[in-house]
């Protein structure tokens, strides 16, 4: 029996603050989960309406509940918050006023075995936060190469023993194939060497992240997705997005700046040619975080990051 979709909301009254909502304004959550953000987003809108995304069924018939005495103000719609331009095209929305983005893995997920995201169980491998998508970590771990499992394990999960542990995988999926997330964690922490496990952080934890990364292609959306939503944002708009690892947070962070920058013709020329000129304007320039308060009461937080943009 799967746990009830609960998820407690990181940064909750930052991400107020930062969106400046309006009482009529149009607004989306990107990552709605339990519904927490959406939420206290939908208690501020009086002719506005209120956008709820996500791509997790469970998420989203928990968000029906939670969502449903704001009325007509929400509307939940399962889905990836890349499809954002065809959601507001069927949803006959042209512009909106913010954006909000909770980026990663949900504490519902996590904490629900059956799903396959945590080293700290034994279940089936699968991380897929849209169970219609056919590849799972099952597939990844194997019949991904081994060349394929050491890059992502590298990339996606900054592991300094990625060829070590892409290896044993292989070795061991040789013998039979690994099907639980337990079997998956054994393997990985074999294939440290035992100085590397003392302290810190489950010795599985990066390549976990980095193969649920894979799965769900997660930064693979990220920027397209800012992007589109500038492009669809009236004048005064908010951009806000929560990180919660530094591949996450580095995207955000150079697209807008890319966002931001004006003229990128060479300096010698005396007149601009390029027309470039700046979309967004970052509302903070370095990263809210949270409150030691919130750290305490929800460890999982202490490592977001809120960026803020707003659009010119």
């Amino acid at each position: 029996m799967e746990n009830e979709f609960s998820h407690r909301p990181v940064l909750l009254a930052e991400c107020i603050e930062g969106l400046a909502i309006k009482k009529n304004g149009i607004y989306v959550d990107g990552t709605t989960g339990g519904g927490g953000h959406s939420f206290a987003i939908g208690l501020r809108l009086t002719t506005g309406k209120l956008i709820s995304i996500d791509q997790d069924e469970a998420a989203v018939e928990a968000a029906g509940r939670r969502l449903a005495p704001l009325g007509e103000r929400a509307r939940v719609v399962r889905g990836n918050f890349s499809q954002l331009g065809e959601i507001l095209d069927r949803e006959g929305i042209e512009k909106i006023d913010g954006l909000l983005l909770d980026l990663g893995v949900s504490s519902y997920q996590l904490d629900t075995p059956e799903r396959g995201f945590s080293y700290q169980a034994d279940a089936p491998l699968d991380m897929r936060m849209d169970r219609r998508q056919e590849k799972s970590a099952f597939e990844v771990v194997n019949a991904y190469s081994q060349d394929q499992l050491k890059n992502l394990l590298f990339t996606y999960g900054e592991e300094k023993y990625a060829a070590r542990i892409a290896a044993e995988i292989v070795r061991k999926r040789s013998e039979k194939p690994i099907r639980t997330t337990g079997e998956l964690a054994a393997i990985i922490k074999s294939a440290i060497p035992i100085f590397a496990r003392e302290g810190g952080h489950h010795p599985a934890k990066r390549s976990f992240q980095a193969i649920r990364i894979e799965v769900n292609r997660e930064l693979d959306v990220i920027e397209p997705t800012l992007r589109t939503a500038a492009a669809r944002m009236n004048r005064g708009g908010r951009l806000a997005v929560i990180t919660f690892h530094s591949l996450e947070d580095r995207i955000v962070k150079q697209t807008f700046a890319d966002l931001g920058s004006g003229c990128t013709c060479p300096k010698y020329l005396p007149v601009c040619v390029c027309g470039k000129k700046p979309v967004v304007k970052l509302v903070n320039k370095k990263p809210i975080l949270p409150g030691k308060e919130e750290e305490a009461e929800n460890p999982r937080a202490r490592s977001a990051k809120l960026r803020v943009a707003e659009k010119m």
